[in-house]
């Protein structure tokens, strides 16, 4: 039973920030011209441009999760279909 005024379980919060840092991988794949047509804030696009250039395992790691602690405050569905739309 689940109550409208009920925070969402510790699990669901895990599950959702994965899927944030998910899509901020994907957004590590595109070029600049790319990440530029993004509704991004310039601190999350450095974020991204820093990844890239990031060569040690564990630095790319914990890059990523910086990317996915910025992605909390982006609107996630407007940057899925901005996304879908870069790839057709």
């Amino acid at each position: 039973m689940h109550f409208p005024d009920e925070k969402p379980s510790k699990t669901q919060r895990k599950r959702e920030m994965h899927e944030l840092q998910a899509l901020g991988e994907s957004l590590v794949a595109l070029d600049d011209e790319e990440l530029d047509r993004l509704p991004i804030d310039e601190r999350l696009a450095d974020a991204v441009r820093e990844a890239r250039g990031t060569r040690s395992h564990e630095g790319r790691r914990r890059q990523l999760q910086f990317i996915g602690r910025l992605m909390r405050a982006v609107d996630a569905d407007a940057l899925r279909a901005a996304l879908a739309e870069i790839r057709r």
